[in-house]
């Protein structure tokens, strides 16, 4: 039997690391490791030239005033202003600290329509007719003008100081809800006659709304608003507003009111899409007996 002195010894896990004898790391040579980090130094460069380049094309294929793709909805989506919790508007006359916040909403919301603000920005257009401004060829025709919404067109809706000092209806039980389609750039809706907001309530309401006031007059979005041409197109761009008015919902219960587009081009009306043309809200107006 072989005495355990004569054993060769192989130096363990220090020798993995550094092996003296042949000069190797970790069971590779200088050369083979440099020829390792070479590779993948190369590999990962090309790599990342790739994506450059590929990021590169599709940058050229990008215009920075029109969406090269973009969702072609048939029905633009339709929000209100002020817009509650989970659209609900609900609040009691006498308590001011319950519709205040409303009123700030939408002093906040209309403060650019202000006919000053206007005036300085923006231009007073033929109405009933779109707003067409085309591009001379490679020539950008950028800025391109926007038509002034005053906020006086908003009518009783308008929030103005006066002598009654009941803003916006809030006050009164008689509140003033704002409505405005989403922008679709170069969307000309209505074929030559503007389209129109309607609001109603849900069948089992019908009984409960009462009479509406909409401003501007019969509710529409004269066409001269459109079409738009893009934020950085269109950069004073104002949204067309409007104002519904409840003179005189039944108080102290739900009414569950929904508000559409009416146009001879919006007619698709997705029954999925809650907000495709059309948006639905609750409205509790409370009055102490």
């Amino acid at each position: 039997m072989a005495k355990e002195d004569d054993k060769p010894s192989t130096g363990g896990w220090k020798e993995f690391f550094w092996n003296p004898r042949t000069h190797e790391v970790m069971g590779r040579t200088a050369s083979s490791w440099g020829l390792i980090l070479l590779f993948y130094v190369v590999f990962y460069t090309f790599l990342a030239g790739m994506f450059a380049l590929t990021m590169y094309v599709m940058l050229l294929t990008l215009d920075d005033y029109n969406p090269t793709w973009q969702d072609r909805l048939a029905v633009p989506g339709m929000m209100i202003r002020p817009k509650g919790n989970a659209l609900e508007i609900s609040y009691t006359i006498e308590e001011t600290e319950s519709w205040d916040s409303y009123v700030q909403k939408l002093d906040t919301f209309l403060g650019p329509y202000n006919n000053s603000v206007q005036a300085l920005n923006n231009d007073v257009c033929p109405p009933d007719r779109y707003n067409i401004q085309e591009d001379s060829g490679e020539v950008r025709n950028n800025p391109k003008r926007s038509c002034q919404f005053n906020r006086t067109m908003l009518g009783d809706c308008a929030g103005l100081p006066d002598e009654s000092g009941d803003r916006y209806g809030y006050g009164t039980g008689q509140p003033c809800i704002f409505i405005k389609l989403n922008r679709v750039i170069g969307m000309l809706p209505g074929k030559g006659q503007s389209p129109y907001v309607t609001c109603g309530a849900k069948k089992e309401d019908s009984d409960k709304l009462g009479e509406l006031a909409y401003y501007p007059n019969n509710g529409t979005f004269n066409l001269m608003y459109y079409p738009y041409y893009g934020k950085r197109a269109q950069v004073n761009y104002s949204q067309p507003l409007v104002a519904v008015k409840f003179l005189n919902v039944t108080f102290n219960e739900d009414v569950n009111v929904e508000c559409k587009i009416n146009s001879d081009t919006i007619t698709d009306l997705n029954e999925r899409d809650k907000f495709a043309g059309r948006v639905s809200f609750r409205l509790r107006i409370n009055k102490k007996q």
